[in-house]
Formats: structure tokens, C-alpha cells, sequence
């Protein structure tokens, strides 16, 4: 768990989320969700992409925010963001305009192509847990130029078949997108707490590109509900260096500290 520039222990989140914030640059206007994807967009900012432009849901445009909201709605976001507009305006003008070039998106459960379920576990009718359901996800899904999936993974939400089709990302896999006539590419990355998949060129298959250290193929094979396919050519991905881990910590520290003073 160290490489030459890290001397840190680290944990498996950590790692997913400095994965995730690596992916990103100072070019990209980023659909921010809650949770580990703040924290990547936000590490990603005070690190190697400072001029990244975050827009969370809400309709907050570029913000900046010191520490990490609790919720979209959370004051701090509006506090330290260039504008707020409407979410009728966010998802007209900005996400189905085509200015979103990177959204982040989770699942209960994923697919080999990469659709996601947060709709129900078992049948629909009579499910066996009740799940929040869409939101914006489909639409963010269809209008970013790409999304990166987040998720850690198990066979119990790496799954043959999804329960229910909730997120459509590479459908039936080849070109299955654009026969649909969505332009956007989709899923480019499936970031996880063993490794790093990306989809075949070809069939749109998630496809193992990178293996996080101390992790072997056969954890991964264990973790996932349809045979997994490796990449011709797959790394070890780079463990997380002592600047990485110090900022993403003292972020998490400001904010439970922040959120502290508010309780």
C-alpha cells in the first residue's frame, strides 16, 4: 500500500476517491454528486485541477465550497459558488445543452455494460428493498459528455442481470448507444475499491485496465457477478501520494468540524 511517493497507509475509499479526483482536469465542467464524488471533484480542485467548474444539482455553478456539503441544498454551495440558477435552468441550459463534459454517477446495482439499478431489489411489484429510485440520474447519464461510475464492489451489486433497468449506460453493449441516437459516450470508467474498469472499445464491456495494489485478479473474479474480462494490457494503479492523502484528509477534517459547530 506505498509507492515512492507515499509513505501513508491508506484505506479502500480513500483510494477510489483518489482514483476518481485523478481522472479529472482543470478543462472539465463536472456534475458533482454527494459523497465520494464531492470529495474527488473537491480533491481534484485543490490539487492538480484547480480551475475545474463543480456544479452540483442544486443549480450552483462553480463552486468552491471549504468544506463538503451534506446535501445539495446544503448553504455552503450557494455561499462560495460564481452563480445559482434554477434546476429547471441547470438541467435545460447546462446538462441537456451539452456543457457537462464529466458526470459522476453510483448504483445499488451495475452490470457488465454498465446500467444501473436504483430503483428496487427483486421483482418490481413485490421488491425486496425499496431503492430512492432516478433522480436526475438517467438524464445526467444521457447528457455528459461522460460519466465515471463509483461503486465498491461485491456480487451482491455487481450482478449477471440488474433487477431493474434504472440508468441506461452501454445497454445490450457495441453500439447500442448511438442506435438509440444518444451522442454522449457513457461510462468511460468504473472506479471501484479493487480496481479501475474501462469499456471494450468494441463490445462496450467493462473491462479490468487497472489493479489497485495488493489486489489480484482472482479478488476481483470473487467480487463480480459475470466473468470478468481483463484488458490485454493492465497496471497497477499508482497508490495515493502523501500530498493526495494530507489534502483529502484535512478536507475531511474541515468538514467535521464545520459540521460539528452546526449540530
Amino acid at each position: 500500500m506505498t509507492s515512492a511517493d507515499t509513505t501513508l497507509a491508506y484505506t479502500a475509499t480513500e483510494m477510489m476517491t483518489v482514483v476518481s479526483a485523478r481522472a479529472l482536469t482543470s478543462d472539465d465542467v463536472c456534475f458533482v454528486g454527494i459523497g465520494l464524488p464531492s470529495a474527488a471533484c473537491n480533491l481534484a480542485r485543490l490539487t492538480h485541477a484547480p480551475d475545474i467548474t463543480l456544479i452540483y444539482e442544486s443549480g450552483t455553478i462553480a463552486t468552491r465550497p471549504s468544506v463538503l456539503p451534506l446535501s445539495i441544498g446544503d448553504g455552503e454551495l450557494c455561499d462560495t459558488a460564481l452563480t445559482t440558477v434554477s434546476v429547471p435552468e441547470m438541467f435545460r441550459y447546462w446538462l441537456q445543452g451539452g456543457r457537462i463534459t464529466v458526470g459522476f454517477l453510483p448504483g445499488a446495482q451495475i452490470d457488465r455494460f454498465a446500467n444501473l439499478n436504483t430503483t428496487v431489489i427483486g421483482p418490481y411489484d413485490r421488491p425486496v428493498t425499496r431503492l430512492p429510485g432516478s433522480g436526475g440520474a438517467p438524464e445526467i447519464m444521457t447528457h455528459c459528455g461522460e460519466i465515471f461510475v463509483t461503486m465498491p464492489q461485491s456480487r451482491r451489486s455487481f450482478v449477471d442481470k440488474l433487477d431493474f433497468v434504472t440508468t441506461f449506460g452501454h445497454g445490450q453493449g457495441g453500439d447500442h448507444r448511438a442506435r438509440l441516437g444518444i451522442r454522449t459516450k457513457g461510462p468511460t470508467r468504473l472506479i471501484t475499491d479493487l480496481c479501475v474498469f474501462e469499456p471494450d472499445p468494441e463490445t462496450k464491456e467493462m473491462t479490468v485496465t487497472s489493479i489497485h495494489p495488493g489486489i489480484d485478479r482472482d479478488q476481483i473474479r470473487d467480487a463480480t457477478g459475470w466473468p470478468v474480462r481483463f484488458a490485454e494490457r493492465v497496471t497497477e494503479t499508482s497508490s495515493p501520494t502523501d500530498v493526495e492523502l494530507e489534502t483529502l484528509r484535512d478536507l475531511h477534517a474541515r468538514t467535521r468540524r464545520a459540521h460539528a459547530a452546526d449540530a
